[in-house]
This record gives C-alpha cells, sequence and structure tokens, in this order.
C-alpha cells in the first residue's frame, strides 16, 4: 500500500495564524520522515481552513524542506487561478521539488460559495471555467508559442519558462465524486482522488474506474500503475487505545463540523443553494450532529489502536484501495496530539501494510 499525508487543519483565531502555520509545516515534514510517500495540501480561503490558505507558495517551503517525499494537491480550485500564471508556478515548483509534484484539480468547493465570492466569482460557470482551465495548462505546458482564444482565457505568449522538471508535465489528478466520473477518467487514463467513500461503494466505484480504464485501450501496465495510483481519503487517528481514539477523534470532528457549517450559514450568499444530490450526512446541515458524526467515524474513518487500525486498512485494501490520503489534522487539534498519532502510524502502522499484498 501507499500512504499519503492529507492537511485540512484550522487556525481558530488570526492570533494564531502564524503559529498554526509553523505547526503544519513541522507536521508535513514529519510525514517524510514517518514513512509517508506523499503530501496531499487542500485549498481553502478566508476562514482559517487549510491554515496557509495559498497551497502553492506553503508547497514550496515543503520542497525544500523535504528530499523524497512526493508533493500532491487535493485539490487546486481551478476557478481561482489565472491558468497561465498557475502553469508558470507549477513549472517552477516542480523544478525546485525535482519532479516531485502531483497537481490534483477541481472546479473549486461546493459548499463555500464565499470563496468564489471573495474572488469576484460565482460558482455557476465553475466547470467549464475549470475544463478550459486544464486545457490552457496542458498547450501553455507543451506549445511554444501558445496562442489561445477562449471563452474565458484568451493570449498569445512565446514560450512558458521554465519548462516543467517532469516531462511532458508534472500528473493532472483529477477529483472524482460520481459514478459516471470514475468511468471518464478511467477511459482518460488520469489517476484519481477519491473522497470519504465508504467500504462497499470503494469496490464499486473502482470497477468502474477499471472498467474505463479498458474502455479506454490503455495498456496493462497503464492500467497497474493507475489503479495503484487511484487514492481514497480517509480521517486518520492512532491513539494507544480504541477507546481513546474514538473518544479524541469524535470531539474534534464535531468541532470542525460546528465551524463548517456556521462558517457556511454565515458568509453563503443568500441565493446559493447546494446541489442536494452532493449532500451526504456529514455535510448536510438539516442532519443533526450525532448522526453525521456516527456517519463520518463509520464510513470516512480510520482510528484506534495501532492494531485496529491495521485491520481497516486492510479491509480497505482488500475492497481495491491501495492508495490511502490519511487526514491525521482535524479542525485546531493540537499539534503535539497531531505529531502523536503521526508517531505511532508509522511505527507500528505503514510496516505492517508495506510488508503484505
Amino acid at each position: 500500500m501507499q500512504f499519503g499525508w492529507l492537511t485540512l487543519s484550522l487556525s481558530p483565531s488570526p492570533e494564531e495564524d502564524a503559529t498554526r502555520i509553523d505547526q503544519q509545516l513541522a507536521q508535513a515534514c514529519y510525514a517524510e520522515a514517518a514513512g509517508f510517500d506523499d503530501v496531499w495540501l487542500t485549498e481553502h480561503y478566508f476562514t482559517g481552513e487549510s491554515v496557509y490558505n495559498d497551497p502553492l507558495i506553503f508547497a514550496s517551503a515543503l520542497a525544500m524542506r523535504t528530499t523524497r517525499v512526493r508533493i500532491g494537491f487535493a485539490v487546486l480550485q481551478m476557478a481561482l487561478h489565472h491558468p497561465v500564471r498557475l502553469a508558470v508556478q507549477l513549472s517552477l515548483l516542480d523544478n525546485l521539488s525535482k519532479g516531485r509534484l502531483d497537481v490534483g484539480v477541481g472546479r473549486g468547493t461546493i459548499y463555500n460559495e464565499y470563496e468564489f465570492v471573495g474572488y469576484g466569482l460565482r460558482s455557476d460557470d465553475s466547470r467549464p471555467r475549470m475544463e478550459e482551465a486544464i486545457d490552457v495548462l496542458t498547450r501553455a505546458w507543451t506549445e511554444a508559442p501558445c496562442s489561445y482564444d477562449g471563452t474565458y482565457y484568451q493570449f498569445h505568449l512565446p514560450e512558458l519558462r521554465p519548462r516543467p522538471f517532469q516531462r511532458p508535465y508534472p500528473p493532472l489528478w483529477r477529483s472524482v465524486v460520481s459514478p459516471t466520473s470514475f468511468t471518464e477518467c478511467g477511459r482518460l487514463g488520469v489517476p484519481i482522488l477519491a473522497s470519504r467513500l465508504s467500504l462497499e461503494h470503494i469496490a464499486k466505484r473502482w470497477k468502474l474506474y477499471k472498467e474505463g480504464l479498458e474502455e479506454g485501450g490503455h495498456g496493462p501496465e497503464t492500467r497497474r500503475n493507475r489503479l495503484q495510483q487511484a487514492a481514497v481519503w480517509r480521517n486518520v487517528y492512532v491513539a494507544d487505545s480504541d477507546a481513546q481514539a474514538e473518544d479524541e477523534l469524535a470531539a474534534v470532528l464535531g468541532q470542525s463540523r460546528n465551524h463548517m457549517m456556521h462558517v457556511r450559514s454565515a458568509y453563503n450568499p443568500d441565493d446559493f443553494q447546494v446541489d442536494p444530490a452532493m449532500l451526504n450526512p456529514w455535510s448536510n446541515p438539516a442532519v443533526p450532529n450525532d448522526d453525521a458524526l456516527r456517519h463520518v467515524l463509520e464510513t470516512g474513518s480510520v482510528y484506534g489502536a495501532p492494531a485496529r487500525v491495521r485491520e481497516q486498512l486492510a479491509a480497505l485494501r482488500d475492497a481495491g484501495a491501495r492508495h490511502m490520503l490519511c487526514q491525521m489534522n482535524f479542525g485546531d487539534m493540537e499539534h503535539d496530539r497531531v505529531m502523536a498519532s503521526m508517531r505511532l502510524f508509522g511505527e507500528k502502522v505503514i510496516p505492517a501494510l508495506r510488508s503484505t499484498a
């Protein structure tokens, strides 16, 4: 199995931002020492989520402090970036990291409309804007000179410099939610990032992805590599006992959900409504906290003493998931507790899962 460390941690006040950013950097660097294969950075703005807000600048600091771990984005909100500037920034990051960059792309948050509003946008056209921006990225990295005349972007540039370290460019990962997205990404042969799917849904969605890879005519090596890379997100918390892990994880997850619901209620425009089909018990404000917490603990979390965590991860592996994105910090959880959980995971979980098929 492969293990990625994913961060989505909150700074509770502006006065704590600097300290929390330092702690996030320390945790991300420790992920390399603990044996993780990759580090994945999220992107959120204006309420203290993701702490650093801008994952590109944060990634540059991480690139200078690590040597082995790959650095990924889960995901870049494409509607919030001009794609030519983004192409330049990612090319530089790829060079600074000596080709350790993985670029997860998405349309942007489907819940936090205030993030679009903060950039003078709305989310209505975020999907076609994203698709055009991805087209700009790939063409800017591969064409010289490059001219573009699209709906959202029009430009001419003589040549993009620096060129990416990885050729022709860093891997572009897609965030997938719906069943059709798994099939389509399989046809395209692109690596995927999946959210907190239940064990049952992982097996079904991986089957769709595999079928899409076959329909796309990709060779055996590509199919094998993509299935090995396909990543699924889990909350992960390791403690000395199962009971301690459950109590401590439940407390911080409950605080995180309260914050999430508060900022969406306070800052989203009155005319914004989330597509009901995209809601689940965790993200649906109509679901009581206790029910939402039970749902995410049962279907989206791996927690307990090391032995229980190993069992849960083995079940996910057997369902087809060979690449876990482990969110190991939650809300404003204390730095020392995050580091203790990471240490146990690195010492008592990763080696055991690496030594099995």
